[in-house]
């Protein structure tokens, strides 16, 4: 595992715990060889506010500690989600309903979730199953016979 990835995913960890980030949580990626990151660090806000506040707490304590800017960040002008890559380390910042519609925890569910408490305590939760969501399924369609 990236150490420095390790450390800056602590940085971002402690901006939304400064701003009150909601449901924090981290999930270690680094095992899984199509991953675009070694962690994503996910939580949210109550209003576009709120997710503004934390996204700036977490660039400002970044910029404090390691002098980097983001490599690239999507989201700012609707604060609905936004997006901070610092390129080992994404840190993703909500709106409740946004987070619950993308559900990125599902989608990542074969990461090493660790839960970040409000008080900074952790828990590792280790590879969650990840839940399939049954759609109805299409009406199959009928195959044409070919010519003989």
């Amino acid at each position: 595992m990236n150490e420095t990835a390790l450390q800056l995913a602590g940085v971002i960890i402690k901006g939304i715990q400064e701003k009150k980030g909601h449901d924090l949580v981290c999930l270690n990626l680094s095992k899984i060889n199509s991953s675009v990151c070694d962690f994503f660090i996910i939580c949210h806000g109550d209003s576009h506010v709120h997710v503004e506040a934390i996204s700036d707490s977490v660039r400002e304590q970044v910029y404090k500690a390691f002098k980097e800017k983001p490599w690239h960040s999507e989201g700012g002008r609707n604060s609905e989600w936004i997006l901070i890559d610092f390129v080992n380390v994404v840190a993703h910042i909500f709106l409740k309903e946004k987070r619950d519609f993308y559900n990125l925890e599902g989608l990542w569910a074969d990461g090493e979730f660790i839960k970040v408490g409000d008080n900074g305590s952790v828990e590792m939760l280790g590879v969650k199953k990840r839940k399939i969501k049954k759609t109805k399924s299409a009406k199959p369609v009928a195959k044409k016979s070919s010519p003989k």
